[in-house]
């Protein structure tokens, strides 16, 4: 768990509600809580991001505020999406790993008001056999 425990008033609930999540997904939670203004400096921030998945698509959401559309970087192998962006207060860099295999090639992505999306193709992974 990456979190600041210092004097934390909300300790006993953070950690009640990671053992719950943790229960729920088997064991692979990992709570974010993110702590601003301690440091004085937002460099380094993780992104928050939220995965969709239909039957012939992929769409990755992402809130980036405080960053320029061309100060944004983005990557894909088919399996996994590389987000860094940089603005002048703030950091970001993420690895997703994607939750089935995609068509790199038919990503298409928009960036307005802080929040990043981009969408993929699901890849597919049978081909169909014709029977003569």
């Amino acid at each position: 768990m990456r979190r600041d425990d210092r004097d934390d008033p909300f300790d006993d609930f953070f950690r009640e509600l990671e053992r719950m999540m943790n229960e729920m997904t088997g064991g692979e939670f990992d709570m974010h809580v993110e702590r601003h203004g301690d440091s004085g400096q937002n460099h380094g921030r993780d992104i928050h991001l939220d995965l969709y998945e239909k039957d012939d698509e992929v769409r990755v959401v992402a809130d980036i505020p405080g960053v320029e559309k061309d100060a944004i970087d983005l990557k894909c192998d088919g399996e996994e999406l590389t987000i860094d962006a940089a603005g002048p207060e703030c950091e970001y860099s993420e690895r997703v790993q994607l939750p089935a295999a995609v068509d790199e090639h038919s990503a298409s992505a928009t960036y307005n008001n802080g929040i990043l999306e981009v969408a993929f193709e699901r890849r597919d992974n049978s081909a169909d056999i014709d029977l003569s």
